[in-house]
């Protein structure tokens, strides 16, 4: 999808919930010019994080990432939080709402202070990386990713064909298949699933709407940015994680944590009616 106003991004994909790849919306940041593995390996190579419970640099990553194929790909994925961990690339990912990421409560002080502030993430990959398994976005959130270096595979399943992916028991937001080599003995409904496969290339930005499984494969070396988003119209499904989340570590942080995100969904409510987009 080439340049689309506000409005109609809103009545096209938004409101109906269709994933859509927006070419340009990432025209105004300074980082499709610069990001590249050469450009973190100078400025960054020392920025440390944890990957499966070990620590590595950045220069470490981008030295696997140089080497991964995809019979032999580098650990995936590679997230460094850019808040905590690289934040001089916020003023280079300005504006980080695109223009059509709006409004977007998780940037408020109200969740915020919840602990529920907006993640906003780098992800750095390799050839044949790839998230083994389907998933929905923890919290029902929007998910966006902006694709600044290479190009990354994605697959979503429209909606209605939980039932053919199989969410797993004691974590219903990730799937039990390999979509990559699926088990069609163990998992027979799997066959009548209709995936959509897709590419998503440097400069161009991916949303995929709360609700929507998926997953993603790097076919080249990759460098992305992605954040979330929340407003009115996933917030009801926001609220019900946040209780079945907390509800695992006791009933009394559920019902706080709970009481809490509705309140504070009230106050973006009313800010949203009282400043409304246009």
């Amino acid at each position: 999808m080439d340049d689309i106003s506000y409005a109609g991004f809103m009545q096209e994909f938004y409101q109906p919930g269709i994933p859509v790849i927006l070419k340009n919306a990432s025209k105004t940041w300074k980082a499709r010019e610069i990001f590249n593995p050469d450009w973190f390996r100078t400025n960054y190579g020392e920025r440390q994080t944890d990957i499966n419970g070990r620590s590595y640099s950045m220069r470490e990553i981008l030295d696997m990432v140089e080497s991964s194929t995809e019979n032999n790909p580098a650990p995936y994925p590679c997230i460094f939080d850019i808040p905590e961990t690289l934040p001089e690339l916020l003023d280079l990912i300005q504006p980080l709402h695109l223009n059509y990421a709006r409004p977007n409560w998780l940037d408020t002080r109200w969740f915020n202070k919840g602990f529920w502030g907006g993640a906003i993430q780098l992800f750095v990959g390799g050839p044949g990386g790839r998230f083994p398994y389907v998933h929905l976005d923890y919290y029902h959130l929007n998910a966006w990713i902006t694709q600044l270096y290479g190009e990354k595979r994605f697959t979503v399943f429209p909606r209605g064909q939980e039932h053919l992916l199989y969410p797993k028991s004691d974590d219903p937001w990730r799937s039990d298949i390999n979509i990559f080599e699926p088990d069609f003995q163990k998992f027979p409904k799997f066959k009548e699933a209709t995936p959509i496969h897709f590419v998503v290339a440097a400069g161009e930005t991916l949303f995929i709407p709360f609700g929507t499984w998926h997953t993603a494969y790097s076919l080249t070396a990759t460098i992305s940015v992605a954040f979330d988003q929340l407003n009115n119209k996933n917030y009801k499904d926001f609220v019900r994680d946040v209780w079945l989340f907390k509800k695992r570590e006791s009933k009394i942080k559920a019902i706080a944590k709970t009481g809490y995100a509705w309140l504070a969904g009230q106050a973006c409510k009313l800010e949203n009616s009282l400043n409304p987009i246009k």
